[in-house]
């Protein structure tokens, strides 16, 4: 892992050479404004010629492995960038919040000293999420009995029967 910040002055050589050999890049300390050299790598305009890849940085073209990993690390507490960056790129925030630490502490709290609370907790998210999933199969069923309905809505028994079917898993899902 080759690490660097936009204010070296060997930066771009560090991202050239990890281009051509495939290493990942560590840009830290990024700030708001970020170099327009950087947007074919973020933008992933990776060109193929006779088997070979390539990236254009500046006017001229390097070489691409297709092991090259580029992450970029921000000190900035909430970053606003570009829509054109935003849209290229994942955002990860790892901004710890004193509502996120007192959740996980409560937790832990919760599950050392009340650990069948704990375990009804889990069951209880394990069950929502099964449910949550329930209704959106149901959901895609009846979207696509209703796409391929042939003639009138209303004289397709399977599709009422379906409908009434789910509706009677949702009520029971919301009890």
């Amino acid at each position: 892992l080759m690490k660097s910040t936009q204010d070296t002055k060997t930066w771009s050589r560090i991202l050239e050479n990890s281009l051509q050999v495939g290493m990942p890049v560590l840009m830290e300390d990024l700030k708001e404004q970020i170099d327009p050299f950087l947007d074919p790598v973020l933008k992933k305009n990776i060109m193929k010629k006779g088997g070979m890849m390539y990236i254009k940085l500046g006017d001229q073209y390097i070489s691409y492995m297709s092991d090259f990993k580029f992450f970029m690390t921000t000190k900035l507490p909430r970053p606003h960038y570009p829509p054109e960056v935003c849209v290229a790129v994942t955002m990860l925030n790892f901004m710890a919040t004193e509502t996120g630490l007192q959740d996980q502490m409560l937790n832990i709290i919760v599950k050392h000293e009340h650990p069948a609370d704990d375990k009804k907790r889990e069951d209880n998210i394990k069950q929502s999420a099964a449910n949550k999933k329930t209704l959106k199969e149901l959901e895609d069923k009846i979207l696509d009995m209703i796409n391929n309905v042939q003639g009138n809505i209303l004289d397709d028994t399977e599709l009422i029967d379906t409908l009434d079917v789910s509706n009677k898993q949702s009520q029971q899902i919301k009890e």
